[in-house]
């Protein structure tokens, strides 16, 4: 295979893996085909309004002040005289939309979903505004419209804000949701002249959908322990009890009315959110009007947590739901029926009706969400052999008929609380049968890809000994190559190909299924080169052999521990500090080796500091402006003094404006905190320079001399004149260091080259990236290059995770790319905090070329 082939096959191979990740562990869990299931017994409800506190933490709304008064008086006050309350759980990723998917429709979407848009929808699917008569919501572009696309017919009506208006950096965020209660107000005063709107609104299945998005957008900018937060939340309370008061009003106080108010997510004590901790996932619950209990006064309640006494509400029954549970609540309180797709269980302890009611509504949510499981058994029975089919023993079709039958006989004989409990029952059974038929083929497609990932391994490192290593034997020439393994991989992938063919799999259970089949045949071909190697394996020391093994395995699970606890690569970067001492290479390069340890030093405090964005200082991307100036100006005087001269005075103009660059984002990092501190919005000169900033970044390395260390150096101001304006605390230092720390390493392996008598002492200051590397003259690869390689994969790992979690939404603060934009923009913010990122990775990969 020829080295254009091989690299266009591995691409190829490791496109295919990234996206089974997807296909595989994040498809859409919905099915279709459901009949929609209904009480039959009357709401006790004719109209719901939805409030949606964008961001609300759970104890935000109900923890006292410290003179022991409420956050939100109205609000407590429901809780306490009129309604029931809890904690709504929320599920993993705490962002908006699936947050509002699962209030509104009642299930969960996949992972996914979150990055195919805000405002479309990956998938069609049911919802509570969808079965109502009449939806009328306000609040951001980027919520409301997802829900009305995906309505059948023409009854749910959005009013949006413009999406310049959700500004970080706005004088004051609580005005988004000033904007709301202010349209609301308008709209019924004016339904007062307008009979058609009247005569709408006081019909029965109506939903009101408040989205208030001003907490959410003052907790970014500011912390969710900051005055305008606070304030925010007073606001929003004063605002629901004038919306609560002008409806009472407006419908003649006919108790018809049903309120909950929730949130979609919480937020962390820095800003953000996407992730799983409890300030995330804890999000408050209090409903109260039509059809919904009072409150419940208790002697004792068991929970795990503290919050009782820290909110003082030890005294009021709290009950907490999954935020699934919300859909089928509100379904149940208006009678409409549940979300076709809905995976939530009614909470009946927040339902102020007959026993009857509530039996009729808990069998019908066990029928809903039986009908979602027969639909995906039924789809994985047509598409798997009959003799291969392993169904949900617990619920099979005798069993389903056996729940239905046994729950309606309680409800007619009036035993409603055995009736309540099997329906609950039989709805746990279908959501874990969901739950199997949906992973049905997840082992065997991981399998597949899992064999084909060892398999392309495996191919790699023989190609990899067989032309880089002198371990191999010269090859006898066969101009007859047996025929024999590539007909029975032929034969192998038909049978697979049959297999899939009659079984109908999509066109991507053919791609995971057929590819090890090629792989597998190239490792074949190189069976010789796996023979010479055991035989060279075998031929050294028992005891050099293992300890090897050892050390491979123990690098390898510090990598691995490295992905759940950053302190681990302190640990690896302290050994790394160790390594020229104890392979005695400091014997011979003292002055580099000791510029190494400390800089290995230097950078193994990183993975010990919080992490990044949790505490903003600013004053260390300013120091770390001014010390990138001054190691500018030491490192040209340097290049002035070497042997190889610039070429004329435009290198130096490169340099100089590369330096101008740094001094510009200094400032304008500086100048942007201050403006946004004094609510006076993002300067417009600031973040032309800042787009301008970037979008230079990446060209002026290529006018710069391309002797080695000149560019590379180049390439470090220009990529540390985006990462100040991208930083907000001391991960500003993080690139100076790690960058430092790589042109060290280039000197480092130039001695290990010297010092194991794989190369003579090269000139590194005349290595000219003009010429072309002639790949005739590669020496052979050595038992030290696996140590180099593991070195530099750690460096990757380092340069992702040293001063944050790229694996978690919320290790990044968006105010990271106040500098370019304030107004909400997720993909453009995604973006950005992705190139921040990756700048310190390119780093690694630019220095590594050499």
């Amino acid at each position: 295979m020829g080295v254009p082939v091989f690299i266009l096959a591995g691409l190829l191979v490791h496109f295919v893996f990234l996206a089974s990740i997807f296909d595989i562990y994040f498809s859409s869990p919905l099915v279709h085909g459901m009949t929609p299931q209904q009480t039959p017994l009357p709401p006790p409800a004719k109209r719901l309004v939805l409030f949606v506190a964008d961001g609300l933490r759970a104890d935000s709304l109900f923890e006292l002040n410290s003179n022991n008064t409420p956050q939100a008086p109205y609000l407590r006050a429901i809780l306490e005289n009129n309604g029931s309350w809890g904690i709504s759980h929320t599920r993993v990723p705490t962002e908006s939309r699936p947050g509002h998917v699962a209030l509104i429709a009642g299930f969960y979407e996949d992972v996914s979903a979150v990055a195919k848009g805000w405002k479309e929808n990956p998938v069609e699917f049911d919802s509570v505004f969808n079965e109502s008569k009449h939806t009328w919501s306000w609040g951001s572009p980027d919520i409301l419209p997802m829900f009305a696309k995906g309505a059948t017919g023409d009854h749910v009506y959005t009013f949006c804000y413009t999406a310049e208006s959700e500004d970080f950096g706005a004088q004051d965020a609580a005005e988004l949701d000033t904007w709301v209660f202010d349209h609301v107000k308008s709209f019924f005063n004016s339904s007062r002249s307008n009979q058609t709107l009247f005569s709408a609104l006081n019909e029965e299945k109506v939903v009101l959908f408040l989205h208030l998005l001003g907490i959410d957008t003052n907790g970014h900018a500011h912390r969710p322990y900051s005055k305008e937060y606070k304030e925010n939340i007073r606001k929003v309370d004063e605002g629901v009890e004038e919306i609560v008061s002008m409806l009472e009003s407006f419908y003649g106080n006919d108790g018809k009315t049903a309120y909950i108010l929730t949130s979609d997510h919480g937020m962390t004590d820095w800003g953000s959110h996407g992730a799983g901790h409890p300030s995330e996932t804890l999000t408050p619950l209090i409903a109260w009007g039509a059809g919904v209990n009072y409150p419940q006064e208790v002697t004792s309640q068991l929970f795990e947590d503290n919050f009782l006494k820290e909110w003082k509400l030890e005294n009021l029954k709290r009950m907490d739901v999954n935020q699934a549970d919300i859909a089928p609540l509100m379904a149940s309180l208006i009678g409409v029926p549940f979300p076709l797709n809905s995976v939530g269980t009614l909470p009946l302890e927040y339902l102020n009706n007959s026993d009857h009611f509530k039996a009729e509504s808990m069998f019908t949510n066990a029928v809903q969400v039986l009908e979602q499981f027969k639909v995906k058994m039924s789809q994985k029975k047509r598409t798997t052999l009959s003799f291969l089919f392993t169904p949900f023993k617990p619920l099979s079709d005798s069993e389903q008929i056996n729940f239905l039958k046994k729950a309606r006989l309680y409800i007619q004989q009036q035993k409603y609380s055995e009736a309540v409990s099997l329906c609950k029952t039989l709805i746990n059974l279908a959501l874990e049968g969901l739950s199997y038929y949906h992973t049905y083929d997840r082992l065997f497609l991981g399998l597949s890809i899992a064999v084909s990932f060892v398999g392309w391994t495996t191919y790699v490192i023989l190609v990899i000994i067989k032309t880089h290593t002198n371990l191999i034997k010269a090859a006898q020439i066969n101009n007859k190559e047996s025929t024999g393994p590539l007909y029975s991989f032929m034969f192998a992938g038909m049978i697979i190909a049959f297999f899939l063919l009659i079984q109908a799999s999509p066109w991507t259970y053919y791609v995971y299924c057929l590819l090890p089949v090629p792989i597998w045949y190239a490792v074949v071909r190189e069976l010789h080169v796996i023979q010479d190697l055991a035989a060279n394996l075998w031929s050294l020391p028992v005891g050099h052999s293992v300890g090897f093994l050892l050390i491979c395995i123990l690098g390898i699970e510090l990598l691995v521990f490295s992905f759940f606890y950053r302190s681990t690569l302190t640990v690896g970067l302290l050994v790394f500090a160790g390594w020229p001492v104890i392979t005695q290479m400091w014997v011979q390069a003292k002055r580099t080796t000791l510029i190494w340890t400390l800089l290995c030093v230097f950078l193994a405090v990183f993975p010990l500091m919080p992490v990044v964005g949790r505490e903003p200082n600013i004053p260390l991307v300013i120091v770390a402006g001014l010390t990138t100036l001054l190691i500018s100006c030491f490192s040209l005087a340097s290049f002035s003094r070497s042997e190889n001269k610039y070429r004329g005075k435009e290198d130096l103009k490169v340099y100089f404006y590369q330096m101008f660059s740094i001094a510009l984002s200094t400032y304008v990092v500086s100048s942007t905190h201050n403006s946004l501190k004094n609510k006076q919005g993002l300067p417009v000169f600031n973040q032309i320079v800042s787009w301008m900033t970037l979008a230079s970044s990446s060209a002026l390395p290529l006018l710069s001399p391309t002797l080695l260390f000149q560019r590379l150096f180049s390439i470090l101001l220009s990529l540390m004149a985006t990462y100040l304006l991208l930083s907000t605390g001391y991960e500003a230092l993080f690139p100076l260091v790690l960058s430092g720390l790589m042109l060290v390493w280039i000197q480092m392996e130039q001695e290990a080259l010297q010092h194991y008598g794989l190369s003579l002492r090269s000139k590194l200051a005349v290595f000219n990236f003009a010429y072309a590397t002639d790949i005739t003259q590669f020496r052979q690869l050595h038992l030290d290059d696996i140590r180099r390689s593991f070195f530099f994969v750690f460096f990757i790992v380092t340069a992702f995770f040293g001063t944050g979690n790229i694996a978690s939404v919320n290790s990044f603060d968006p105010a990271s790319v106040y500098c370019f934009l304030t107004v909400f923009s997720p993909f453009m913010m995604g973006g950005l905090l992705l190139l921040k990122v990756s700048n310190c990775t390119f780093v690694k990969f630019s220095q590594r070329t050499v």
